[in-house]
């Protein structure tokens, strides 16, 4: 297969730099999900578990990428780099909301998403590894090891909105198991304020994608990227 995409930073899948972003990938997620198997955030009995949490949700697609994208650079299988593009249409923007939401909402008030009860076990370096790591080095990944993303405006936010919902109505079957939600703030929001809070989620991550879109058509002298990332209904 050819070393590079001819729009691609570097050379991907191969054997250096792109397997070492990887390696390092795989080695901070699993070391959060270790962390949630040493220091649970969740009773084990609660339905659901740890992936009530959208954060839990956006790590597992994040270590699906990157497990994609390193046997891809390993056995040099198409297939696998294929799979891992996919997969970062999804996983790299959704990491981007999380970090964008959490951190967010923690400046206003930490209660909103910690329980008072768990605060002292999260630590800076596992909040670090939980809700940066995976925005920081999935966009590395798109930004120089990935051929361009080709997902246009209309289809990043019906994408989105799928997504939104479809988490918020895993939410809700969670809560009729456990009675309780795993993060505070859908504690206090109503359900129709809770139809903004996940609306305007969507939104964020259509605006990520664009983004990421803007920021790799600049690093890589795209100008139709650009052009779509800050026109994109026109674009469309």
């Amino acid at each position: 297969m050819a070393a590079r995409h001819p729009l691609q930073r570097l050379a991907s899948p191969s054997r250096s730099f792109s397997a070492l972003l990887h390696i390092a990938g795989i080695v901070s997620f699993s070391a959060s999900f270790r962390y949630l198997q040493l220091y649970p955030q969740l009773p084990d009995t609660t339905y659901g578990g740890h992936f009530q949490f959208l954060t839990i949700i956006g790590l597992g697609l994040a270590l699906m990428t990157m497990v994609s994208g390193l046997l891809a650079d390993l056995f040099l299988i198409p297939q696998f780099f294929t799979v891992k593009n996919s997969l970062s249409v999804c996983s790299t923007p959704l990491a981007v909301l999380v970090s964008i939401l959490y951190w967010g909402l923690v400046s206003i008030d930490k209660s909103l998403v910690v329980p008072p009860d768990v605060q002292h076990l999260l630590p800076i370096i596992p909040d670090v590894g939980f809700h940066a790591m995976p925005a920081i080095l999935l966009s590395l990944d798109l930004l120089l090891l990935s051929p361009p993303w080709t997902i246009r405006m209309y289809s990043a936010m019906s994408l989105s909105m799928v997504l939104a919902f479809l988490y918020w109505g895993w939410v809700e079957w969670c809560f009729t198991k456990n009675g309780f939600y795993p993060y505070p703030i859908f504690e206090i929001l109503s359900t129709s304020q809770r139809v903004v809070l996940f609306t305007v989620s969507a939104f964020l991550m259509t605006l990520s994608t664009l983004a990421l879109k803007w920021v790799y058509g600049k690093l890589n002298g795209i100008e139709m990227f650009q052009k779509e990332a800050v026109n994109p209904i026109k674009a469309d």
